[in-house]
């Protein structure tokens, strides 16, 4: 019987994640869950999984909480609450296995500390790896313990390279759907609106991820995370554009050969295979060989699109450079959703951030912390620069 916690246990992943578990009751128990701001979720969570700790964002949230349970009869369950309550939830001694499913760098303290203790973790947050992941694959290897990737991409990869070893491994290829501007020129880039950037062809998602999928961001969040996850330098890997969304990853080996990974869009398998690593169990989630009728593939335009060469640049760099890539992403997508700034305003700042990030090694994470808030602080000032410099969109609040 394999003991998790869930980091983001209301979230999409989580949730996911709850469902495969309930599916397999044999195999998978709920430990301990953190569940932030979502008192109603989480209190039908705590009353159907009875977790030893449910950790919420703040006092507030988790008083209440505990006034719902006493209400219920339930007072088995500690209630725990911020940064503090969800490392408890992942390095509770009872727990086996972490999901790391906490949006942002909120959950990254707590991914850290569960690798500390010597958790296998099953990442489903970009964000870890993006802005830490040379610290926390370093503790991972210390401890003897995998990162088994959730995302679906680096899932992909992880199942393909089981097909030779890694000094056979010539590339990684990550594949993107192009999101919704693939054909659009780049001089009609001015007049991108919020509407048709969230107005993705294969996928819905939250805005951020929708808004970094229209830029090419998020695929290039995914080059830093599979360089860190796989060890491997940015030029071996590459970024593919197939609109189908078909094949989730491929590894091309030495001698030529090219193993990909097809399966069916859903999160759960992915999970699954976290899960159960390294093992194999049946499920009921198949994919029909129908639906490869069609194939299309394209190398990316990083001209229209300069924030996947900008993650490239800081993945090659390392250090202080993927924080700032990721803090200033997030203040500048937030801003031009507010209709701030426009659409080709964030690489703009994203750029002007980076290249401002000290250079040199992490040494910990509340340097990482300290240095997002940092960046974050930087990027908001240039948005209102560009704002006061006669932006004609909307107003800063």
């Amino acid at each position: 019987m394999k003991r998790i916690a869930i980091l983001g246990s209301t979230g999409s992943i989580g949730r996911s994640t709850l469902s495969v578990v309930e599916s397999y009751p044999d195999r998978f128990q709920i430990a301990t869950l953190a569940a932030g701001n979502n008192t109603e979720l989480a209190f039908e969570q705590a009353v159907r999984w009875k977790p030893r700790i449910l950790s919420l964002a703040n006092e507030q949230h988790a008083a209440a909480l505990r006034a719902r349970l006493r209400a219920a009869g339930i007072s088995e369950i500690e209630v725990v609450h911020g940064a503090p309550g969800t490392i408890q939830v992942a390095t509770h001694p009872e727990v086996d296995f972490v999901v790391s499913a906490i949006v942002g760098v909120s959950g990254l303290e707590a991914t850290y500390e569960a690798v500390r203790a010597g958790k296998t973790v099953g990442l489903a947050n970009k964000e870890c790896l993006v802005v830490a992941g040379e610290l926390i694959t370093a503790e991972a290897k210390k401890q003897g313990k995998p990162l088994l990737p959730i995302d679906s991409e680096h899932n992909a990869v992880h199942q393909c390279l089981r097909g030779g070893r890694m000094e056979e491994v010539a590339r990684v290829w990550l594949t993107a759907s192009g999101g919704p501007f693939l054909h659009t020129p780049k001089s009609q880039f001015a007049s991108i609106t919020v509407q048709q950037a969230l107005n993705h062809p294969t996928w819905k998602m939250g805005k951020r991820i929708t808004i970094d999928s229209a830029t090419l961001m998020n695929k290039g969040f995914e080059v830093i995370e599979a360089c860190r996850l796989f060890h491997l330098p940015p030029e071996r890997v590459q970024v593919i554009v197939h609109p189908q969304s078909t094949i989730h990853s491929l590894v091309e080996f030495v001698d030529g050969s090219i193993l990909a990974q097809i399966s069916v869009t859903d999160m759960r398998l992915p999970i699954l295979y976290a899960l159960t690593y390294p093992e194999r169990i049946p499920s009921d989630l198949r994919f029909s060989i129908n639906d490869l009728r069609r194939l299309d593939f394209c190398p990316p335009d990083l001209d229209k699109f300069p924030c996947l060469a900008l993650a490239y640049e800081a993945a090659a760099t390392g250090g202080a450079k993927t924080i700032a890539l990721n803090a200033a992403d997030e203040v500048a997508v937030a801003a031009f959703l507010d209709e701030q700034i426009d659409f080709q305003d964030i690489p703009r700042i994203i750029e002007e951030v980076m290249a401002v990030a000290p250079a040199g090694r992490l040494e910990s994470i509340q340097k990482v912390l300290t240095l997002d808030t940092e960046a974050r602080l930087l990027a908001s000032a240039m948005v209102k620069k560009r704002r006061r410099k006669g932006s004609p969109i909307g107003a800063i609040s």
